[in-house]
């Protein structure tokens, strides 16, 4: 009898890279995720097995030493990584992001520069549009990169919200550059792929990195700042060479990323739920187990079809970015349902636990710390369903 997001029309390659993740997640990620998650400690074994299994290269083309799959497959990955520890799926994600975004919009030389190192695990990535004083208002960005006039440039300014921004070793990052592209305000931004050493203070001349933002949840992974003063690069380091382009290139990036954050979301309901079916059972009331009366057996109900229709609309918006189409509204409509549902979820297996959920020796305790950052990453909900409406209009338009 079929379990809850299991996926039609699979490869055999694919059936087995997910059967060794979920290994992976249940005997290595599982069993030490909540204690690493309370002291807020990176995951330095982890990652480094997640790198022997080829994880970094996922989506990366054989030629450049990945193994070439597809946005579909790296999807149900995250789904398996999150249901252990949605951090784990975070610290990937932007990477995958800047692999992403070098595919599909990087020059030839950049490719060849790196995308092996990204595949080895050598480099890691992350990307970073937000800013101190604006997050979803992408066309708003003040960080300021000014042509000296020699081929290179000299970036100012202060980038906010970094996942990664520690631990990582490039990151592209999108700036305004004055005088390039046409008069709206997101014609004349940037992405410049920065590369960097991994650490916290001064990471390169004219680059700190002032050290982890405290969370309430999505802990272990590191969230930063990224202050430029003064710093300079090449120009042969603007991602696919024209400046002016780094708006279009960053919402293509993002659609994929909100495919990544709704698979998120999928994973951390998928084992909200596990633990809320597996506590309803053993916990007993009344001369029986909780599972039995109809109050829990409606809401375990309920719980599981939100985790399966999340999961189904994870797929389609993965499979239409993977035929080469636009899906920026099965995008948005997956990351939407996927978090919102992601965090009912989370909320009726805290429930079912009762008191229990509220100990932090349990787990249920964890996820409902972590479920929340679904609802504001990659784009709040609000700017979701404004997504969603506009293209909505676009396809019924009177």
């Amino acid at each position: 009898m079929p379990r809850l997001c299991e996926t039609a029309d699979l490869t055999d390659v694919q059936r087995d890279i997910l059967a060794t993740v979920r290994e992976f997640v249940d005997q290595q990620i599982i069993p030490v995720a909540t204690g690493l998650e309370h002291r807020d400690e990176y995951p330095t074994e982890i990652v480094a097995k997640m790198k022997e299994m080829d994880i970094f290269g996922l989506t990366i083309p054989e030629e450049y030493g990945g193994l070439g799959e597809s946005l579909l497959t790296y999807a149900l990955v995250v789904e398996e990584l999150s249901r252990g520890w949605m951090s784990v799926s975070g610290i990937v994600n932007t990477h995958f992001i800047v692999a992403y975004l070098l595919l599909q919009h990087g020059t030839d030389e950049q490719k060849r520069k790196y995308l092996p190192r990204l595949a080895a695990g050598e480099l890691t990535g992350a990307f970073s549009m937000s800013e101190p004083a604006l997050g979803s208002d992408v066309a708003a960005i003040s960080t300021t990169a000014t042509d000296n006039g020699d081929g290179g440039y000299t970036i100012n300014g202060q980038k906010m919200w970094l996942t990664n921004g520690g631990s990582s070793s490039l990151v592209a990052v999108l700036v305004r550059t004055p005088g390039v592209g046409g008069e709206k305000p997101h014609q004349n931004l940037t992405t410049f792929l920065v590369e960097k050493t991994p650490g916290f203070g001064e990471v390169a001349p004219g680059l700190t990195i002032p050290g982890k933002i405290e969370k309430m949840g999505y802990k272990g992974v590191d969230t930063t700042e990224l202050i430029f003063d003064g710093f300079t690069i090449s120009g042969d380091e603007i991602l696919g060479g024209t400046p002016g382009r780094g708006f279009y290139q960053m919402m293509d990036g993002v659609e994929v990323g909100r495919v990544n954050v709704a698979a998120r979301g999928v994973g951390v309901a998928h084992r909200a739920f596990e633990l809320g079916a597996s506590y309803a059972q053993q916990r007993e009331t009344f001369g029986k187990p909780i599972a039995q009366h109809q109050a829990v057996l409606f809401r375990l109900a309920e719980m599981g079809t939100k985790v399966e229709a999340a999961h189904q609309m994870v797929v389609r918006a993965a499979r239409i970015k993977d035929a080469g189409q636009r899906n920026d509204l099965e995008a948005g409509m997956a990351k939407y349902l996927a978090s919102e549902y992601c965090r009912d979820v989370v909320e009726d297996a805290f429930r079912i636990h009762g008191g229990y959920g509220f100990a932090k020796e349990y787990e249920i305790e964890r996820l409902y710390r972590e479920a929340p950052m679904l609802l504001i990453g990659e784009g709040t909900a609000d700017i979701q369903r404004m997504i969603i409406g506009r293209r909505l209009l676009e396809n019924y338009k009177l």
